[in-house]
């Protein structure tokens, strides 16, 4: 008697939520290995482990020291790192990306995912969006985009000697796309008898597609798909948009699955994504020597194979003689800024600079990984100013800010600056709570916050303790790419502006996960010392 098969998995998309943009990745055996971009933020590109391409766990930052990422104190928001490729050959882990605040295109090399990874060997190439392939030869092969002549705008290809940093041939023009803007994004790989290129074009907003071309060798002539793009949502009603800036990869099995970029747009037209662009899983067939992909759906039925790896806890209680590695700070974390070890078990923040308006701030946090979420933090803020802050950038950000006896609600939103409600609370530890609401799930019986419109994606919630009773509500769409503008989305994080402040614990997860704030309120009074 045949045994039953096994009833399909499925998963869902996003597989790695918040503001984790330009996924690379590569397979060792059974693990997957993922890098994403990281702009101004240091550490810089997080990097994954997965076992089935849907778990994933973030194991650190290849750019974890300030000698690999030298960024200017004053680097606009969104430069930075932009759009790493990682392979893995000759035994070695490989990382191009392209620092465009200070020295262009690099590449840094480890034996282990883990690290430590080395210090940066810089390329000669113009361009952003590097890429790495070896032929059968052992040559390597880089591919970069965004290089303007005075014939060619579009990806080109050289022939590098990666150890070395040195251009062994060209760069030579390879293909502009298909006539939409910004041809970016280019990997090179070999597939059978063929060498294809893809690419991302039509820009990284809602034209965003997947266009593929393919060669005999890496220097041409590229022949187009006969059907381009290969992926792309623009111009639907899809609640996916801006699929992009893909990465191909095969399991032990054969399979063909692809991780690229998209954004989950709410709100009244034309509609705004607040968590940034995110990565996302979809399968690949191959029909007459073309891929076929797409729709890259919300569900999707799951890769056959390994078991999930183990994730992180939403919860950090410092503990760790280390800063977990999802913790980033805009530009630089100098080691006088912050410490695990003035107060065992806290976090200390020594403020650095005295606004969050300007570049400089101590800042540590988390990007915004639930469209509808909560945050809370138990903060003793001494003699000191901090808080905790939802952030976009200097010019957009919600902050809830405790000090001089009194905990209020700053607005920044470009170049108004508003205190909107203020409370007093006695000395000593307090716990503050940010949370997100869609607009289309306000509940049914339930005003909307005075003067805000369906037309918000979300709002955000500020309490005091467990007082359910929020302190402000505030239009989400402010701190969304749309409005803010760039690349990257959201970071809720703590802060110091004056003096130094410690944090016991720091949550972020699902608002559903926590139940009431009542109830959430008074697990967090329990917790104070």
């Amino acid at each position: 008697m045949t045994p039953p098969k096994p009833e399909a998995s499925f998963y869902d998309n996003p597989v790695i939520p918040g503001f984790h943009p330009d996924p690379s990745v590569c397979r060792v055996g059974e693990d997957y290995y993922l890098v994403c971009s990281s702009f101004e933020y240091f550490p810089g590109v997080p990097i994954f482990h997965s076992r089935d391409l849907v778990h994933w766990r973030q194991i650190g930052n290849v750019l974890d020291r300030p000698g690999q990422l030298p960024l200017p104190a004053d680097a606009m928001a969104s430069d930075g790192i932009y759009a790493p490729t990682i392979r893995h050959h000759d035994g070695r882990f490989w990382m191009i990306t392209t620092n465009v605040s200070h020295g262009g295109n690099f590449v840094v090399t480890a034996e282990r995912p883990e690290g430590p990874w080395s210090d940066p060997v810089w390329l000669d190439l113009p361009g952003i969006d590097p890429d790495l392939a070896w032929d059968d030869d052992g040559n390597c092969w880089c591919a970069f985009a965004g290089a303007h002549g005075p014939s060619f705008s579009g990806v080109q290809i050289a022939r590098v000697d990666p150890d070395a940093g040195k251009v062994l041939e060209g760069p030579f023009p390879a293909w502009a796309g298909t006539g939409l803007q910004w041809p970016e994004a280019p990997h090179l790989y070999r597939i059978g008898e063929w060498w294809y290129l893809m690419i991302a074009e039509g820009g990284t907003e809602r034209g965003h597609t997947v266009a593929m071309a393919r060669a005999r060798s890496p220097r041409g002539p590229w022949e187009p798909a006969p059907v381009n793009p290969v992926l792309s949502h623009r111009s639907t009603n899809h609640p996916i948009q801006s699929t992009g800036h893909a990465d191909l990869v095969t399991t032990p099995e054969g399979e063909w699955w692809m991780v690229l970029l998209a954004t989950r747009p709410l709100g009244y037209s034309p509609k705004f994504h607040v968590l940034g662009r995110e990565t996302f899983l979809t399968p690949v067939r191959w029909e007459d020597g073309w891929p076929r992909v797409g729709p890259v759906n919300v569900r999707e039925r799951a890769p056959g194979g390994s078991q999930p790896v183990e994730a992180l806890p939403q919860r950090d209680d410092f503990d760790a003689p280390e800063l977990e590695p999802r913790w980033i700070s805009p530009r630089s974390r100098p080691e006088g800024s912050w410490s695990l070890t003035e107060r065992p078990g806290w976090l200390a923040l020594h403020a650095a600079g005295a606004t969050l308006d300007r570049p400089g701030v101590t800042f540590v946090g988390r990007r915004q990984s639930h469209p509808e979420s909560r945050t809370a933090v138990l903060v003793d803020p001494s003699a000191g100013r901090a808080g905790l802050s939802v952030r976009m950038d200097e010019g957009h950000h919600y902050d809830l800010e405790v000090a001089d006896g009194q905990v209020g609600v700053i607005a920044r939103i470009g170049p108004l600056r508003q205190v909107t409600a203020t409370r007093a609370v006695p000395p000593g530890p307090v716990t503050l709570v940010i949370t997100t609401r869609s607009a289309r799930r306000w509940p049914e019986g339930e005003q909307e916050p005075s003067g805000l419109h369906v037309a918000a994606p979300d709002y955000v919630a500020f309490h005091v303790g467990d007082d359910p009773e929020p302190l402000a509500e505030l239009d989400g769409r402010y701190l969304s790419t749309e409005v803010a503008t760039g690349f990257t989305g959201r970071v809720i994080g703590m802060y110091a502006t004056e003096g130094t402040a410690w944090f016991d614990w720091f949550e972020h997860g699902p608002l559903e996960e926590h139940g009431s704030l009542e109830e959430h309120g008074s697990r967090a009074e329990q917790a104070r010392p």
